[in-house]
């Protein structure tokens, strides 16, 4: 006899639960029994208005996915340097907020722009903050006046929503940036009718990065000091804006199940760890969902050829392509592999470093397109020099060139040491260009290591704690890159994965209610 439990639920609320001993079953009647909620979507960054990463392409792609769902979604950001240059109508409202800073009270102005016909963007205007180049930072590191900058734009969310008369079920935060709204809905704002009905969402989209700043911001921030204890915002005695969003959002996500749980241990919690194992009742992970609206070789208007499924042979047109533009000299035999990232410590780059030239050995040719840490950009420049025709490093990230990069390599490379979801490698499967992956986070949940004489599988796997045998998965893949028949079946496998956003926003829209029926 199987034993389990059935937990049926109606717009968040339980109706019935059956205990018994093994499986725990949630079958959710949402969402057609649930009405459609106002949700106003709050990020640092929004593709294609302003970029640094994963987190710009999720902060378009999920509401835009909501949306379809029948729900009422506003987007929110900084109205930085680079929005002037995305080639999007922007327009201003002639709407204000004024919002206090310490003892000053900085100005902001409202302006509107369009994710698409009907997802309004809004963009908080302060030049002061926000008219430089660069997100975070510069050259020089990041911005010192970082904590005034999101102190500013997480109030000037709650003030925006008053003057915009948008009165939010759900304000969905993400990252440190926006750390602070959760705080101030259940702080200074606790009293307020206009939030009465509001909860937030926090999501985790990067661990690492938390926020953490000297203690004298507190008063900045109009927060009382009774918030800065161990149960709030304090962390080792920093201010820290992450804490202050996991321990009052009223529910908490990150961006893949396997790294939800990862988070809850030392390796991987960044000494926050205790905090959420703390919270972990309200803690949840939804994969991320990849945009192929944006993302399909079948349609890709920046590629040289179209291809899919049913037809590879544009794909070999990329390829040749991308080498002649890169002036690559590859034969037609020739794999190309390639790294699409951020350079940092994270993503792996020291064991590509570490391992270049054995890397470099084998009878291939890579292709990284990034920026990052100076010493690796000035590393991976020095090898321009050393392998001019098997070899070649593009500083900077351009969105064009890195559709071309997937489309155009056979093979892409992600030994990260922590990968919170990904999204590379889930255009790359797209695509037909097998990921070779450090099996962690969203790339354990993602790829699926291949069997060739059971032709299932999509990818290649390194055990995380195996950084010896990454050259040697390498050549496991490169071996089998002559055998086409197989060759072709691993790709296939991976272009025949689905992960479109319309199953994670089916899943944030349960997440909501269940956000709105906490007190």
């Amino acid at each position: 006899m199987v034993h389990f439990t059935i937990k049926c639920v109606a717009n968040g609320v339980s109706s019935q639960t059956l205990t018994t001993n093994h499986v725990a079953v949630e079958c959710a009647t949402l969402p057609f029994m649930a009405r459609p909620l106002n949700i106003l979507f709050a990020s640092p960054e929004v593709y294609p208005f302003a970029k640094t990463g994963g987190l710009g392409d999720v902060s378009s792609a999920l509401p835009l996915a909501l949306k379809q769902q029948g729900h009422d979604v506003r987007v929110i950001l900084p109205k930085y340097r680079c929005v002037k240059q995305a080639k999007r109508a922007i327009k201003p409202m002639g709407l204000t907020v004024a919002v206090p800073v310490g003892p000053v009270t900085v100005p902001g102005e409202l302006h509107e722009g369009r994710l698409n016909r009907s997802v309004p963007v809004y963009f908080v205007g302060q030049d002061g903050f926000f008219d430089r180049e660069g997100l975070y930072g510069d050259a020089e590191g990041e911005f010192s006046d970082n904590p005034e900058r999101f102190i500013f734009f997480s109030r000037a969310v709650l003030e925006a929503c008053k003057a915009l008369d948008f009165q939010p079920d759900i304000i969905h935060c993400n990252d440190w940036q926006t750390g602070l709204i959760p705080c101030y809905l259940k702080t200074e704002f606790a009293g307020d009718v206009f939030f009465k009905n509001t909860r937030s969402v926090f999501s985790i989209h990067n661990l690492g990065y938390q926020g953490n700043f000297d203690e004298r911001y507190l008063p900045l921030a109009h927060l009382p000091w009774n918030v800065f204890t161990l149960e709030g915002v304090e962390f080792y005695g920093y201010f820290s804006f992450l804490k202050a969003a996991l321990v009052y959002a009223d529910r908490l996500t990150t961006v893949s199940k396997t790294y939800s749980k990862e988070i809850l241990t030392p390796e991987y919690g960044f000494q926050m760890d205790s905090v959420l194992r703390h919270h972990q009742g309200k803690l949840s992970g939804i994969l991320n969902g990849a945009d192929y609206e944006e993302w399909d070789p079948q349609t890709d208007s920046c590629i040289k050829a179209r291809y899919g499924p049913k037809s590879l042979k544009g794909k070999q047109a990329c390829k040749k392509s991308l080498a002649r533009k890169l002036s690559l000299k590859l034969a037609e035999q020739t794999p190309l592999l390639c790294m699409v990232t951020r350079l940092s410590p994270q993503k792996g780059i020291d064991l590509m470093v570490q391992r270049f030239g054995e890397l470099m050995e084998q009878d291939a040719a890579l292709v990284i397109l990034g920026a990052g840490d100076k010493r690796y950009e000035m590393f991976f420049e020095e090898q321009n020099l050393k392998y001019p025709k098997r070899f070649r490093f593009i500083q900077g990230f351009h969105e064009k060139l890195a559709h071309q990069i997937i489309a155009g390599s056979d093979l892409l490379l992600m030994p990260s040491l922590y990968e919170p979801c990904g999204l590379t490698q889930m255009y790359a499967l797209r695509y037909g260009t097998v990921p070779v992956v450090r099996r962690v986070g969203g790339l354990a949940d993602t790829i699926k290591a291949f069997n060739p004489k059971k032709n299932t599988g999509t990818g290649f796997l390194l055990k995380p704690t195996k950084a010896s045998e990454w050259v040697p998965l390498i050549k496991k893949a490169l071996d089998l890159y002559p055998r086409k028949q197989v060759w072709r079946s691993l790709m296939l496998n991976g272009m025949q994965q689905d992960f479109s956003w319309n199953q994670a926003a089916k899943h944030y829209a349960r997440l909501y209610q269940r956000a709105l029926a906490s007190k």
